[in-house]
């Protein structure tokens, strides 16, 4: 029931919002059609398109998160099986189907071989990260499986030259497309593995899943896997991943990607040379000041211990000392001659004492000499006798018996001659 006023639009939009959302048949369909319209929102990332039969169309909407896991990338006139639900968007009240995977239509019994192809493969570690092998940096020469009227070899001849043409290029032309092609696609692997060629590429441009199928032959992956030289492959465009992605070294996303990959830039590698030699020329330079200063370290160590030096040394030591012991005994002799003045002079006062004390002692005695020295006796009037021979004669008897004699005044002598008895 309304009332009179009737519903709105929202409300109306609403309503048959939450009713498709509830219906079990509509929130997972698998629904079979032919894309039209199809658009890349590039902002967003967000995929839209139209699903169309012959009788009726419904506007389509794969969101990126759940486009990045699709195994193709549709294009209008594809027919193609959808998984999702059915929405209403309520407010342009339009009703969408809004696709979480999708896949060629037809190719379902094909995919369903490919996962198990796929596993088997991937039991026997052909697809094991442990496989894959480094790419010379700068090959040779390069070996391009691919076909001879294709763009992909176009798109590696142009990459090539324009990232490094020196490097010369071997094709071996092969059909990418078809009956037959996947045999030789393997045949050219293992021709290629007979050249002089460093490296090679498997390659094809973009095209249906039908169209890229042979590179999902088993043979071409054992091919890869058993080649003897590195494989790039580069297979449809990045979306599109087949078994020969999975087995190859590298898996490029389109042919000129794996061109880039295998071709070093020139001027890149020009320039990573620069660095390498700049490099280079630092560490030569450090290494040869450490050895510099290792030099130094060792002639001076070696200047330290040559005899030279040492008797340099020595000597310098030698006239040290002999400057410390001159001033030694310099200052001892100072010290001694003082000690010898010192001593002198103390010796000379003891002698002029001594000798003071010698005349003072004279001189009394001089005085007591001449205190009883016969000569004072003379002074006071008294004379000696001396005979001829200096014998002074006491007694008068004595002089009697002497002639000639002598007499001894205070102030001189006197001769006399001796007359006998007076």
């Amino acid at each position: 029931m309304t009332n009179e006023a009737g519903l709105s639009v929202s409300e109306l939009n609403l309503i048959i919002s939450e009713a498709v959302r509830r219906d079990p048949r509509t929130r997972s369909v698998l629904v079979r059609g032919e894309v039209s319209g199809f658009r890349n929102q590039i902002a967003s990332g967000h995929w839209y398109f139209s699903l169309k039969d012959a009788q009726a169309s419904i506007g389509c909407a794969m969101f990126r998160n759940a486009n990045l896991r699709a195994q193709i990338r549709p294009k209008d006139g594809d027919q193609v099986l959808a998984e999702g639900y059915v929405d209403f968007y309520a407010p342009q009240g339009k009703m969408q189907l809004i696709v979480t995977g999708l896949r060629p239509a037809g190719l379902g019994d094909m995919y369903v071989k490919l996962e198990e192809l796929k596993r088997k493969l991937a039991d026997e570690g052909l697809f094991d990260p442990g496989r894959k092998r480094q790419l010379p940096m700068k090959p040779r020469k390069v070996a391009v499986v691919t076909s001879q009227s294709g763009a992909a070899l176009h798109d590696i001849l142009n990459v090539s030259a324009l990232r490094c043409p020196a490097i010369p290029i071997v094709l071996i032309p092969v059909t990418v497309q078809g009956t037959g092609a996947g045999k030789e696609i393997a045949e050219g692997i293992r021709k290629a593995n007979e050249t002089d060629a460093d490296v090679i590429i498997v390659a094809r441009g973009g095209g249906s899943a039908e169209d890229l199928w042979c590179f999902n032959d088993e043979i071409v992956a054992r091919a890869v896997a058993a080649s003897e030289k590195p494989v790039v492959s580069g297979v449809g465009h990045e979306i599109d991943t087949s078994l020969c992605d999975l087995a190859a070294d590298v898996r490029a996303s389109t042919p000129s990607n794996a061109a880039e990959i295998v071709f070093p830039d020139s001027r890149e590698l020009q320039g990573r040379v620069n660095l390498m030699r700049s490099a280079l020329t630092r560490a030569e330079t450090a290494e040869i000041r450490k050895a510099e200063l290792r030099l130094t370290g060792l002639r001076q160590r070696l200047s330290a211990l040559s005899p030279e030096k040492r008797i340099a040394l020595l000597e310098s030591r030698r006239e040290l000392l002999k400057l410390q012991l001159c001033g030694a005994i310099g200052t001892r002799l100072e010290n001694a001659a003082k000690g010898t003045a010192d001593a002198r002079n103390a010796l000379k006062l003891a002698v002029s004492g001594r000798m003071k004390d010698a005349e003072h002692t004279a001189a009394r005695l001089r005085e007591r000499l001449t205190a009883v020295s016969p000569l004072a006796v003379l002074n006071r009037g008294y004379a000696l006798v001396y005979d001829q021979e200096e014998k002074i004669l006491t007694r008068a008897e004595e002089a009697k018996t002497r002639k000639e004699m002598t007499l001894q005044f205070a102030d001189g002598r006197v001769a006399v001659t001796g007359k006998g008895t007076v």
